[in-house]
């Protein structure tokens, strides 16, 4: 590692968050000042820091020192003293005050601030207020140092200290040092080994209660991340053990304490052995029917709450009369004729038929099976029967799209049922219910058990839910696997579309994606070879190869058909790694948007004509989470980016830029909901810890009039071979089977 000692002279950008900084530092014997970045909370201009880390070269910006660590060296002359506190960065001391401070405590002055503040009363024009002012100042600015300080003296990563800081305020050094295990539960996402490292140091008990207890919470967190809705408990002690360092039957005590404490949640169910069959195709079993076993489960008491409110609520529609609407079958045809000028078929129309008959349905089918089409039939003979339809969506992408097929507004689940960003909570509830009759669900496979329970707890006693997805395609980002829960379970009414309309047909994409959705291997030397065609595979076994084909693909080739950068979306399974998208947005950018002033935040550069993604629900912008936009203009003067989505321009100030990051190429999993005209897809072996057979039909389905997928056939071979969908841990479909 390199050290560096220097001034900061001038301090570009500070992310309030996580104070990620990118500073400029004068250093001796080197004429020009040089750029640091890295997490240096705390610091200010004028300071001396020493940093520890290691040169970087930035393709834009050159050498650059990431800094790994750091140090503040306070002033230790009388004259560098009266310069420091002179400067302004502690409010309530002015220039004149810094000298009489300083005219009176010497060298001492700022151990006197610091240990013994009260002293400063003997200061002239230092009253009991200005006392408190100097000293909640010098606090403020020096917690956020003592913080990294305290992390860096146990080699704890500095990048959690703006998390640390943000939940416990001024109290943060006081709770790293008496209770960090705190830490572990508050704040989601921090190692349980990071945090369990500072309490033993300081003298924790490998079999510690509290300490084993802290592990069982953040092992449960961490089946969360991965997609379960609870652990096994075998499984949950296995790895929680390994963590601590302890024995399985040492957790016994600290999971009957969770238990007590109600943070988790502990159910004994007995399981059924059933034999392989499709979920979609035969009917359920009846319990009992096949040798079963008891098997523990824990879960984490919100997600037992979400999962056992989705059951009872759906239960108990369920149970609710039946509307007495209805329409015959020809004024069914009349009514969407009419309306949309569309004729349904006979399909279609049993569809539409049925639904009215339920209390809560789902249709499910896969890419050119028409359930928009019944969407907009359904809407229209709801409308007929005045029945107030509200549609939704999980994410903003895919609520604009429902919005431009149907020709009707359509929210975000999130807005739709009054999501409040300080608190976490809904306004919408069972006591606050939704005003409407009948409540559509856009993209269902998209939502997660804990915002499929908010929106069927807000559901009115009268209303009908219709969800619609296509279960194939990836599941929720959260935990669970609700829609092919609710559909296995065959206590909800759901409508199997197969039938392939004339127009999909006559799309390779289309009918490559139903051969992967069916289990049939697509020819890729076959699509490697065809002329013109919607569909192309182009072998490159080496990810630096798949790289450099994507570039001409997107400077070239393609700009001839698709001559504008929102009509082309590059997609990857990952974000790190040669085909990852951070490295593929650089190159992207570096050869589509090359040249203009930027603005750089968190080592990305922004530009006026920069593809760029908003990364978090931000209501207030009303932007949200995976919305793609374009920057219209960068005022580095104002440390301003206006970027802007369909047509609205949206401002950002320099603080506000951790919200946005480079979409020339996002995640498979940030795509869901949206569908572009062209798509290219990076596939290599490298990324094989992703590779799943959801994930290139999710992939390929996001492509309406191109997709070409580069890489390696393997890489295909095996992300096909790979069908993982139902291993998450979920409970639901059980809890409806149940009486």
């Amino acid at each position: 590692m390199i050290k560096i000692k220097g001034v900061l002279t001038r301090l570009t950008y500070q992310n309030p968050e996580n104070h990620y900084t990118v500073c400029r530092i004068r250093v001796d014997k080197i004429h020009d000042p040089i750029t640091v970045v890295g997490h240096l909370g705390g610091v200010a201009e004028g300071e001396t820091l020493d940093l520890t880390g290691k040169w970087i070269s930035h393709p834009r910006y050159g050498d650059q020192f990431q800094a790994d660590s750091f140090q503040v060296s306070l002033p230790a002359t009388v004259s560098g003293i009266r310069k420091y506190l002179g400067s302004g960065m502690i409010q309530g001391i002015s220039r004149s005050l810094a000298d009489r401070i300083v005219d009176q405590f010497q060298e001492h002055t700022l151990e006197i601030i610091e240990n013994e503040p009260k002293k400063l009363l003997e200061v002239h024009g230092i009253g009991r207020a200005k006392k408190r002012l100097i000293e909640k100042a010098w606090n403020t600015h020096h917690s956020v140092r003592r913080v990294m300080q305290f992390l860096q003296d146990h080699g704890v990563g500095i990048s959690h200290a703006g998390t640390i800081l943000k939940t416990y305020g001024p109290r943060s050094l006081d709770v790293l040092e008496t209770d960090p295990y705190l830490i572990a539960r508050d704040i989601p996402g921090i190692d349980f080994r990071v945090i369990d490292s500072l309490a033993r140091a300081r003298g924790v008990e490998k079999e510690d209660t509290r300490r084993l207890s802290t592990c069982l919470i953040c092992r449960l967190r961490a089946f969360e991340q991965e997609g379960h809705v609870y652990a096994e408990k075998k499984d949950l002690f296995a790895l929680s053990a390994r963590t601590a360092g302890v024995k399985p039957e040492d957790l016994e005590e600290a999971l009957d304490d969770l238990a007590d404490q109600e943070e988790v949640k502990i159910l004994e169910v007995k399981t059924v052995e059933e034999p392989e069959s499709d979920p979609e195709r035969e009917e359920l079993q009846e319990p009992g029917a096949f040798p079963g076993k008891i098997e523990t489960r824990v879960y984490l008491s919100r997600l037992f709450r979400a999962e056992t409110g989705i059951a009872s609520r759906i239960k108990a529609l369920l149970s609710m009369p039946r509307s007495g609407h209805s329409l015959s079958g020809e004024e069914i045809l009349e009514q969407v004729l009419t309306s949309l000028a569309v004729k349904l078929s006979k399909e279609q129309l049993e569809v539409v038929s049925r639904v009215l008959a339920c209390k809560i349905s789902v249709i499910t089918g896969g890419p050119g099976t028409g359930k928009t089409t019944l969407v907009r039939a359904l809407c229209a003979v709801f409308s007929k029967l005045d029945q107030t339809v509200v549609l939704s969506a999980p994410t903003g992408r895919a609520a604009r799209r429902l919005s431009e097929v149907t020709g009707k507004k359509a929210f975000t689940l999130h807005k739709l049922l009054g999501f409040n960003q300080e608190t976490g909570d809904f306004e919408r509830n069972f006591t606050n219910p939704l005003a409407l009759d009948v409540f559509v669900v856009d993209e269902a496979s998209m939502v997660d058990t804990l915002l499929m329970y908010r929106a069927v707890e807000a559901l009115p006693a009268r209303a009908r839910l219709i969800l619609v997805g296509d279960t194939f395609q990836l599941p929720s980002v959260g935990p669970g696997n609700v829609l092919s829960d609710i559909i296995q379970s065959g206590r909800v009414e759901s409508f199997f579309l197969t039938k392939i309309f004339r127009q999909a047909q006559e799309s390779p994409i289309i009918t490559h994606a139903h051969s992967i959705r069916n289990g049939e291997m697509p020819d890729l030397k076959q699509a490697s070879k065809e002329g013109l065609s919607e569909f192309y595979f182009i072998e490159n076994q080496e990810p630096g190869k798949v790289v450099e084909t994507i570039l001409e693909l997107c400077a070239q080739r393609i700009p001839h058909v698709f001559p504008h950068v929102e009509e082309v979306q590059v997609l990857t399974p990952m974000h790190r790694g040669d085909a990852g998208t951070i490295n593929l947005n650089q190159r992207l950018q570096a050869v589509l948007n090359p040249d203009g002033e930027g603005i750089q935040a968190r080592g990305l550069v922004f530009r006026p004509g920069d593809k760029v993604m908003h990364l978090k629900n931000n209501y207030e912008k009303d932007v949200f989470n995976g919305d793609i936009g374009r920057v219209l203009e960068v005022d580095r003067k104002e440390g301003q980016v206006v970027v802007d989505y369909e047509g609205r321009s949206v401002v950002y100030d320099i603080l506000e830029l951790d919200e946005l990051t480079l979409a020339y190429a996002v995640s498979v999993h940030k795509s869901q909901g949206s569908e572009y005209p062209a798509v290219i897809i990076a596939l290599t072996t490298a990324h094989f810890p992703l590779l799943q057979r959801n994930l290139i039909y999710t992939a390929m389905t996001r492509g309406r009039e191109l997709v070409i997928i580069v890489g390696s056939s393997r890489a295909f071979e095996i992300a096909f071979g790979n069908n993982r969908t139902a291993q998450r841990l979920s409970g639901l479909r059980e809890m409806l089977v149940q009486e």
